[in-house]
């Protein structure tokens, strides 16, 4: 989807979750990582409790080469899915997780 079009939606005043998570989306599709981290923060700021939003954020951060702030992200959302009883996202993000550290102890 254009990001433009969803962010024109966001600035007529149907700003949410879903509409953050989307333009986000949209914008890491199209290699725009700081835009897309600014809506995937402003996502988790709508809803913290929805993990969603925090596994693209920490997906985000990694691409742009931010592991510390993509640690935070997905533990964060592993708290989120956690405290909502979501074991599918519990366990991807604790994959994650996984991956990054084994990273960090190979450099």
């Amino acid at each position: 989807m254009d990001p433009q079009a969803i962010e024109k939606l966001i600035d007529n005043g149907r700003d949410g979750y879903e509409a953050r998570l989307a333009a986000g989306q949209a914008r890491q599709a199209s290699g725009d990582l700081d835009r897309a981290i600014a809506h995937f923060e402003a996502a988790t700021a709508f809803k913290p409790g929805n993990t969603m939003a925090w596994q693209a954020l920490g997906r985000a951060r990694h691409e742009q080469g931010d592991d510390e702030q993509a640690r935070t992200a997905w533990e964060r959302g592993l708290a989120a899915a956690q405290a909502n009883g979501d074991k599918q996202s519990e366990k991807v993000l604790a994959v994650w997780l996984r991956r990054l550290e084994r990273a960090a102890s190979d450099d």
